[in-house]
């Protein structure tokens, strides 16, 4: 049986929040970066380390060791401490390319962060129903990681 999506919002998918932290731009950038690589995890925090190059064209990929791992995506721009921007499959392994965008900002007491995840292709089921509670983790353990430094 063949199908086809006719609809582009079979196609698409966009994810937004805006995550206020309580500490300078640049602790919170430095914590994204350490996020978004060694202190990765996944929503049971099992840990999931990934490695992300901080510059322009820069991989971020999960290292399995032995040569073996998966690419997640690449570093499309980057201005520390305000934006990060990744673009690339991330975890889906199929048809589909995606946008990532962390853009933050000083604020009244500290950083607010503008997520943007928007992603064209063949997006499956669960990667659709499970996307948002991924980010939502992911982008909690960076205003937890910024927050505990400004603590200290």
């Amino acid at each position: 049986m063949i199908t086809a999506a006719t609809r582009i919002e079979d196609l698409t998918l966009n994810v937004t929040e805006e995550i206020h932290v309580r500490a300078s731009l640049e602790a919170t950038f430095t914590a994204l970066l350490e996020q978004l690589g060694p202190f990765n995890a996944v929503a049971d925090d099992k840990p999931m380390p990934m490695k992300i190059e901080p510059w322009p064209g820069g991989r971020w990929y999960r290292d399995l060791g032995d040569g073996n791992g998966h690419f997640w995506g690449v570093v499309q721009a980057i201005k520390r401490p305000t934006l990060l921007e990744i673009t690339g499959p991330l975890f889906m392994s199929y048809p589909a390319v995606s946008n990532v965008q962390y853009r933050l900002s000083q604020v009244d007491g500290g950083t607010l962060i503008q997520f943007r995840h928007a992603a064209l292709g063949l997006i499956q089921e669960d990667h659709r129903k499970g996307v948002t509670a991924g980010w939502g983790h992911m982008n909690a353990g960076a205003k937890k990681r910024a927050e505990a430094v400004r603590s200290r």
